[in-house]
């Protein structure tokens, strides 16, 4: 029986892999990678030479075939992406549905946890995140308000992860909408998250955008926003 192992793999700091992903990346007949460049940092960093095949969210049918027919002539398949988790806001969910549904009995799905940046995140947040409502990445457009709102309407915090491109533009529409619900939020924003210029900010919405805009590099990297609702606004 073939096996296709989801495989975590670093954020940033490229020592947060795990022994036994390590060996399951050496071990394996391909690499099924998102992006095979940057990929191949990691890979040639701990000199594993498996050869990679590209697989992302805009992959079509005939590389998912191609996959599949891998994992018929029982090649043994690790999928990891850029960084993360495969499948938490990352592509590889849809390839394990279609897998199950083409070949469920042929192959063993298998998964070799290791770091996210949603875990991370929680980790350092302090208390009331032990149960949270997780969003991912917010629709840039249709969409994004149906689900900012279930951020207020929600008993439980909320965790969703947002870009450098919008995390202004999120903090402007928290702001507002807190005073539209007439409820307070504080904010924890976790950006560049086991990297060189990882930061960790708290505060109000108008409190995170001004730190954001005291310095042009708050603004870089990706981030990790987590909001807890303190109290009702009189």
């Amino acid at each position: 029986m073939s096996v296709l192992r989801i495989v975590a793999t670093p954020i940033g700091n490229l020592e947060d892999i795990t022994l036994r992903a390590l060996r399951v990346l050496k071990e394996a007949d391909y690499i099924l990678c998102e992006d095979t460049r940057t990929s191949g940092v990691l890979l040639n960093h701990y000199q594993i030479k498996t050869p990679t095949i590209s697989f992302h969210q805009h992959s079509g049918e005939i590389k998912i075939e191609k996959i599949v027919n891998l994992l018929k002539d029982n090649k043994n398949l690790a999928l990891i992406t850029d960084a993360g988790t495969p499948g938490v806001s990352d592509p590889g969910s849809k390839l394990i549905t279609l897998v199950r549904e083409k070949i469920g009995e042929q192959v063993l799905i298998e998964s070799v946890p290791g770091v996210s940046a949603l875990t991370a995140s929680i980790s350092i947040a302090g208390a009331g995140f032990d149960r949270f409502l997780f969003l991912g990445f917010l629709p840039h457009k249709k969409g994004r308000q149906t689900m900012l709102k279930e951020v207020f309407k929600s008993e439980y915090p909320s965790v969703l992860y947002e870009s450098k491109h919008r995390v202004l533009k999120l903090m402007e529409e928290l702001a507002i909408m807190s005073l539209e619900f007439k409820i307070e939020l504080k904010i924890s924003l976790a950006r560049e998250l086991t990297k060189m210029h990882e930061s960790f900010y708290e505060g109000s919405p108008e409190k995170i955008k001004e730190i954001l805009l005291s310095h042009p590099n708050n603004q870089k990297g990706e981030f990790v926003v987590l909001i807890k609702k303190i109290n009702l606004k009189k």
